[in-house]
Formats: structure tokens, C-alpha cells, sequence
């Protein structure tokens, strides 16, 4: 349990320590909340949706939280490649306490910068319409962070150079992101694009975010609940196993 909190604890330091990182992160959702909050405001209006930033916000944070958790994978290869992970295993502690210790850290950095871009977005404009359920939004931000940084960590330990990371996370994040209805509505989309949403585990986030933050839930607050929990333990489990086969 030691060796669990020690490791939180130090993902949360880097994290406080590298500011050029908290700007970094936070200029992409930036560029979304404004460039398409407002530059196709009009157009979402004239539709009859109403406020494209009422509905973008949540799926920006959840976007936020995405990136942020899964590329927290990186700092596993950084520390395989100059030697801190080698002595963190070669402690006497299960292997498993070290994984679940670095993914708390790493959802925890995650749910930080979800709740910073919340902030962003509702200086930018945007007005949460159900404040009661604000702790449950916070839950859905600490499920989408834990499941995401489990699914980063459980890549990055079979791969052993940043270059193949990156590649992977290109090819699996963009996805998951533009398919998960961050962007648009998911309610009468093609029915391959609905089936494709409905598999993908992000689109229970953000849905999860939408719902407690603005309201009109697409698949309903107890399916995104459920999904999510199942979907973080098993990312969980199979991040715990890769993590226990590496080999230094």
C-alpha cells in the first residue's frame, strides 16, 4: 500500500512541476471550445440545437481527460529507458501495487485537468444546468481518467521505445475520440456509425459528462455508469498482467 501511494504522490509532483506541460495539454481543448464553440455556433443554432458550446463543453472535457490519461503511458517508457523503473521493480512489493499506484496517479493528473478545462469552458460561456450533479460528473471524469490510464500503461508495457507509442496512440486515440459523439449528436447518425459509437467506451464518458453537467443522457446515466466501471476494471486487469511481464 506504501508503494502505491508513493507512486501517486509522484505523478502528482510531476505534474505540478512541469508547467510547460499544463499549458501544452491545455491548448488543444482551447482551440476546440473556441474554434468550433463558436465558429459553428451559428450553424448548430440554425439546426435547432441550440448552443453548440453547451453541448461541446462536455465532450471536450471528456476529450481532455482522454489524452491525458492515455498519454500518461509515456512516462512508463521514459522511466524504463533511464533506469527509476528497474528499481521500482526490483522492490519488494507486488508488481501489481506498482501498477494500480501509477494509474491512480495518472487518473488523478487526468480528472485535475478535466476540472480545469470545466473552468475554461464556463469562463468561455458555458453554464453546468444541473449543479446537484456535479459529484457524479466528477466521478465520471475519475472513471474515463482510471480507464484510460490503465489502457495507456498496459500499451506501453509491450512496447519499449517512444516511436511505437505514439504510433499506437495515433492510431487508437483519434478514433475513439471523433467516434465517440464528443462532436456531434449521436441520435440520428448512420446506423453503422451508432454501432460503432456504441462499442466505443468514451462515448459512455461523455455521454456520462453530458448528462450531469447539461442533461438529455443518449444511452441513460445507469448504462454509461456500468459500462464505465466494467470497462476500467477489465482495462485494469489486463494493464496489471502486461505490467507484471515486463522485463527489464
Amino acid at each position: 500500500m506504501i508503494a502505491m501511494y508513493v507512486l501517486w504522490l509522484r505523478q502528482i509532483k510531476r505534474y505540478v512541476r512541469s508547467r510547460a506541460r499544463l499549458v501544452g495539454s491545455l491548448g488543444q481543448p482551447l482551440l476546440f471550445l473556441l474554434g468550433l464553440g463558436f465558429g459553428l455556433g451559428p450553424v448548430f443554432r440554425k439546426a435547432g440545437q441550440g448552443s453548440y458550446l453547451q453541448f461541446l463543453a462536455p465532450g471536450i472535457v471528456g476529450m481532455t481527460v482522454l489524452f491525458t490519461a492515455i498519454f500518461s503511458g509515456i512516462e512508463l517508457i521514459w522511466d524504463r529507458q533511464f533506469g527509476f523503473l528497474k528499481e521500482t521493480l526490483v522492490a519488494p512489493v507486488p508488481r501489481v501495487q506498482i501498477m494500480i499506484g501509477r494509474t491512480l496517479g495518472g487518473a488523478t493528473v487526468a480528472t485535475i485537468q478535466g476540472l480545469i478545462v470545466v473552468a475554461i469552458a464556463a469562463a468561455a460561456g458555458f453554464r453546468v444546468t444541473h449543479l446537484a450533479e456535479l459529484p457524479l460528473a466528477f466521478v465520471f471524469m475519475l472513471l474515463i481518467a482510471l480507464m484510460f490510464t490503465a489502457l495507456g500503461t498496459a500499451i506501453a508495457s509491450v512496447l519499449a521505445d517512444f516511436q511505437g507509442f505514439q504510433l499506437v496512440m495515433n492510431f487508437l486515440v483519434m478514433p475513439i475520440f471523433f467516434l465517440s459523439g464528443a462532436l456531434f449528436p449521436l441520435a440520428g447518425v448512420p446506423k453503422a456509425l451508432d454501432i460503432i459509437a456504441s462499442i466505443d467506451p468514451l462515448s459512455y464518458g461523455v455521454d456520462g459528462l453530458r448528462a450531469t453537467l447539461v442533461g438529455g443522457a443518449h444511452f441513460g446515466i445507469a448504462l454509461d455508469l456500468g459500462v464505465l466501471v466494467v470497462t476500467s476494471a477489465a482495462f485494469i486487469i489486463i494493464g496489471a498482467w502486461l505490467f507484471s511481464r515486463i522485463e527489464l
